[in-house]
């Protein structure tokens, strides 16, 4: 049983710091819980990268795809004069990059959040148990 336990979080790769953090906080506890600790907190690091990871590659691949599609439909429509289309694109590229930075920023705000869970978490993992007897 206790070897099931193990199968888990034995195929979480557990960081330096991670380890260093756990070992120091939970000094006084046993192999099993400071190892499942540090499984739990390399699972929410991992689980907020990829997150990020996939909002700020699909954003960026939104973007560059709607700039590409207004410039070829303008570029299609030839109504307007090609100095005017080269001005209207990068103008939309500015703006492009001006919403980007706003959801950048964004992203980066929920990885703070999401971070600040993890301390929370780890806070309530740690916390000694009071007594109430």
């Amino acid at each position: 049983m206790n070897e099931a336990n193990q199968n888990p979080s034995s195929e979480i790769i557990i960081s330096p710091e991670t380890d260093a953090l756990v070992e120091k906080e939970m000094a006084d506890q046993n192999a099993d819980l400071k190892q499942e600790t540090k499984a739990l907190i390399e699972a929410i690091k991992k689980r907020a990268q990829s997150e990020i990871q996939t909002a700020q590659d699909l954003t960026r691949e939104g973007y560059l795809n709607a700039v590409r599609q207004a410039r070829e439909a303008i570029e299609q429509t030839q109504l307007i004069d090609p100095d005017r289309i080269e001005q209207s694109v990068q103008l939309i590229q500015q703006e492009a990059q001006k919403n980007w930075q706003s959801i950048m920023d964004e992203i980066h705000r929920l990885g703070d959040r999401l971070s600040e869970a993890a301390k929370a978490a780890w806070s309530a993992l740690t916390q000694p148990k009071s007594s109430d007897s």
